[in-house]
């Protein structure tokens, strides 16, 4: 243990040592956030061919990714209740090894040929999604108020790596299984597996002390009784703040427009004749918009404001709906839309994940959050299953139309809380 953590206990936490405890808390949860985005991303690559090759069929390719967006979702709700009760460490490192598990269980399936035990490995998969996101408001717990969008940002953009280095390593990770019987379509499952059990290490012996258990212990002596800690008084905390309530519309508007029209889009840059090549150039520039511009947005929701960047992000997200709706067989413009598509998300994850910790108290922001992650995720997983009969029933650019349709309560929400905040100021 350095004499950082030594002084820094949560109960002896004191104004000089701060700044150095902020550092610190943020380069641990970049590494943890690097593995995990590794770990996730390079599972993910193959999963909807794994389950082809399972399932026998290729309409049951698409429930792979259905079911760890649902364990995701599922799985936010107890995380938070944990890290209520125990602070970040522990709920980060246990959604770790739930997602490592997972990624056995993955292994198990595709051994046995079992499409349930399948879906079930990639549910418990999705716990390492559940903590890649929970860590964004690790980095806030500690941060100061007018730098929280940029402590989140710094974290999301950890990502990067991870989402770019994964797909490439699942090729070599499915090799590494050839001759153990395992189908190769799920080696990268058991590297993921290994992978977020090197982040459990990591978060566990460094992320000491425990962020939110330091904020709690600096918080006003009212405001650390165990039922204003509740998920109950999580989600009352939501109900009775109109930002609160805009920063939750904003996350999942803007992750179920992202994950509606980026899950449809190789299918119809495939119908234009796009090759398999030219897909994967546009899904990584649509993750580059996603990620590698999040500090940028981090630094203007700190600076202009949460509600500002909220406008950003559906104005944004309105321009990417348009170009892509409208793209038909433009392959340049379909790979335009889906980088501003990123960056709308990126605006709205940020804008949204700062502001709501800002309008929550203390004591009831991590079941808030976990409140949140809860809906984003689930409306996206719905998004992503109504995506696909939309493009079959209709079309891709129908898809975006009505992908743009979510934007107008956003936006009506938006400005009637804004009305809200200059009448009270």
């Amino acid at each position: 243990m350095t004499s950082v953590e030594r002084a820094c206990a949560p109960a002896a936490v004191t104004a000089e040592l701060l700044p150095a405890l902020r550092r610190r808390t943020t380069a641990v949860l970049i590494a943890g956030q690097i593995l995990g985005g590794l770990g996730v991303a390079t599972g993910i690559a193959l999963s909807a061919v794994l389950a082809q090759e399972v399932g026998g069929t290729e309409a049951l390719s698409g429930l792979a990714a259905t079911a760890t967006v649902a364990g995701t979702a599922v799985l936010s709700v107890p995380l938070a209740a944990l890290m209520t009760a125990r602070g970040r460490r522990p709920g980060l490192v246990l959604a770790y090894v739930v997602g490592a598990l997972g990624g056995g269980l993955v292994v198990v399936a595709a051994r046995l040929g079992s499409f349930p035990l399948l879906l079930c490995g990639m549910a418990l998969f999705g716990a390492a999604s559940s903590a890649n996101l929970q860590a964004r408001y690790a980095a806030a717990d500690l941060a100061e108020p007018d730098r929280r969008a940029r402590a989140i940002s710094s974290v999301v953009w950890a990502t990067t790596v991870g989402a770019v280095l994964g797909p490439n390593i699942a090729a070599p990770a499915g090799r590494s299984v050839s001759g153990l019987g395992i189908p190769e379509a799920a080696g990268p499952f058991l590297w993921a597996a290994g992978i977020f059990l090197i982040a459990a290490v990591v978060i566990s012996v460094l992320l000491r002390p425990d962020p939110l258990l330091t904020a709690r212990a600096l918080a006003p002596e009212e405001e650390r009784s165990p039922a204003a800690r509740s998920l109950r008084a999580g989600a009352a905390a939501v109900a009775a703040s109109p930002r609160a309530r805009l920063a939750l519309v904003t996350v999942a508007v803007s992750h179920t427009a992202m994950v509606s029209v980026m899950s449809m889009t190789p299918v119809a840059l495939a119908h234009h004749g796009a090759g398999i090549d030219l897909i994967g150039l546009v899904i990584s520039v649509h993750i580059a918009g996603m990620y590698a511009f999040s500090p940028l947005m981090g630094r203007l929701a700190d600076r202009v404001g949460r509600l500002s960047v909220t406008g950003l992000a559906a104005g944004l997200l309105a321009c990417a709906l348009f170009l892509s709706g409208t793209a038909g067989g433009s392959h340049g413009q379909t790979a335009a839309g889906l980088f501003v598509l990123g960056l709308g998300w990126s605006a709205g994850l940020v804008a949204g994940s700062s502001l709501l910790t800002d309008a929550v108290p203390q004591p009831a922001r991590a079941a808030a959050q976990g409140l949140s992650d809860l809906v984003m995720n689930a409306s996206a997983g719905v998004g992503g299953a109504v995506a696909g009969l939309v493009v079959a029933q209709a079309s891709y650019a129908w898809l975006n139309l009505v992908a743009a349709c979510l934007l107008v309560p956003l936006a009506g929400l938006a400005l009637f809380t804004r009305g809200r905040v200059r009448q009270s100021s």
